[in-house]
């Protein structure tokens, strides 16, 4: 009966969460999709603008999942005042962020990216994206907070519900803008960027909507969620700085490495911003794992169930273990048909593109390993520093150190200094492993 139960709540939320996912993976590679067509030098400059975008979102991740951790487990006790303030805090500091990179993104795009590549070209492309897309970060941040919220309090439909709307308006308003219709002019990368605005403002209306038209947690006054004290904060932040903190340098890791890259060419840039697009494409069900973990196993700390946390853990991990395999295998033999999605890459792209990504598929069952033990099990168990350090540490001291050498010193091409950075989720797996069996990992933050 437990199995059964376990199964039913994995499929509740798992699947709207991968769902969403998918449909924000594809919103995020829309832009490069539609952009394939202009060239390498667009294809390069958007994806380095959405670096920037993706330090940004990581960030807020960081911070939607240290609240989730809180609002899993206090949903538990169906504590609903404590889920309503620990939203509010999410998102004064998520907007406080979001409001500091929009500054950042329209004052200086062409410094920023000036700073990841050399070649003009794709700095001109680039940050003419970036200025334009900048002006979604703030609405962006807002949606993730209530899609968090809302998924940890068991409401995962309304987000997806909100993603497939923005989805279709970002594919319709991109076509558009993009290429030029209706009289309207064609303004290429920066048409990709107007796109991305106008369906980030569709999502939150949508989720504002439904948030204010039905009865749950959220429903209430905007001063019943700002209504928390010093010492609750404090709460907040014991649990969640540490996973802000945590996401705030990974991300900043995975720009480093985009610099890495950029140092080999353009060629070498535009094939990885691909890839990481199709990988993010295939990574959607090990996050919808990830997130139901995080959940789940925070629902059952919150009820004092410890045993139930243990054998869910165990189960997630197999799940993981035997989703990530079989993904990697249709990742790795099927480049070619993956590759499609791009339209017109140019020969050098799309022959480095196909060996990046079978290397990227032997990597991948380890990266889904790490996942559901980091972002699942160990945060889901509020033992959110030693994720923290774990993450910090394999990144900053194997990660990046290791993509400058392959990049810089021993010149390797990009499929190489792929495979040498992937050393580090090696590493990450077997530590957080055997964080897991000692079982130290089971906090329960609410007390």
């Amino acid at each position: 009966m437990e199995e059964k139960t376990f199964y039913q709540q994995l499929i509740f939320i798992a699947i709207p969460v991968a769902l969403q996912n998918l449909i924000v993976s594809l919103l995020n590679t829309l832009d490069t999709m539609m952009i394939s067509s202009i060239g390498d030098a667009a294809i390069a400059g958007v994806g380095l603008a959405n670096q920037v975008f993706f330090f940004f979102i990581m960030i807020c991740f960081g911070i939607t999942t240290g609240s989730s951790v809180l609002v899993s487990q206090f949903w538990g006790k169906r504590d609903r005042p404590s889920v309503q303030k620990v939203h509010g805090i999410a998102m004064v500091i998520s907007v406080t962020v979001a409001v500091i990179f929009t500054l950042l993104a329209l004052l200086f795009p062409q410094q920023i990216l000036a700073r990841m590549i050399s070649d003009q070209s794709v700095v001109t492309a680039g940050a003419a994206y970036l200025r334009v897309a900048s002006l979604s970060y703030i609405v962006t941040s807002l949606s993730y907070v209530y899609a968090s919220t809302l998924r940890s309090t068991g409401n995962p439909r309304t987000p997806l519900v909100a993603s497939i709307l923005s989805f279709f308006a970002n594919a319709f308003f991109n076509y558009v803008f993009i290429f030029g219709f209706f009289g309207i002019p064609a303004f290429g990368v920066v048409g990709a960027a107007m796109g991305t605005i106008i369906a980030r403002v569709i999502e939150l209306a949508t989720i504002l909507f439904v948030v204010r038209t039905y009865d749950g947690p959220l429903h209430c006054k905007l001063k019943e969620m700002m209504s928390f004290d010093k010492l609750f904060l404090q709460r907040f932040l014991t649990t969640a700085l540490p996973v802000i903190i945590n996401e705030t340098f990974w991300s900043a890791g995975q720009v480093m490495y985009s610099i890495a890259y950029a140092i080999i060419g353009r060629e070498a840039t535009a094939a990885v911003q691909v890839c990481v697009a199709i990988q993010n494409i295939a990574f959607v069900i090990v996050r919808g794992l990830g997130n139901a973990c995080t959940i789940m196993v925070g629902n059952k700390i919150g009820q004092g169930q410890i045993e139930e946390v243990k054998s869910y853990a165990s189960r997630f991990l197999k799940l993981g273990l035997g989703s990530g395999v079989v993904i990697a295998l249709i990742m790795g033999l099927t480049p070619q048909w993956s590759l499609r999605l791009f339209g017109s890459l140019s020969t050098t792209v799309q022959g480095l593109a196909v060996t990046l990504l079978q290397v990227m598929a032997v990597i991948f069952v380890i990266k889904t390993l790490t996942s559901i033990i980091v972002v699942g099990i160990l945060r889901g168990g509020g033992d959110t520093r030693f994720s923290m350090f774990l993450e910090m540490g394999t990144s900053w001291l194997i990660g990046v150190p290791l993509a400058f050498i392959g990049a810089a010193l021993l010149k390797w091409p990009v499929y190489g200094v792929i495979a040498l950075v992937g050393i580090e989720e090696v590493v990450k797996v077997l530590i957080g492993l055997l964080r897991v069996r000692t079982g130290k990992w089971v906090h329960n933050v609410t007390d």
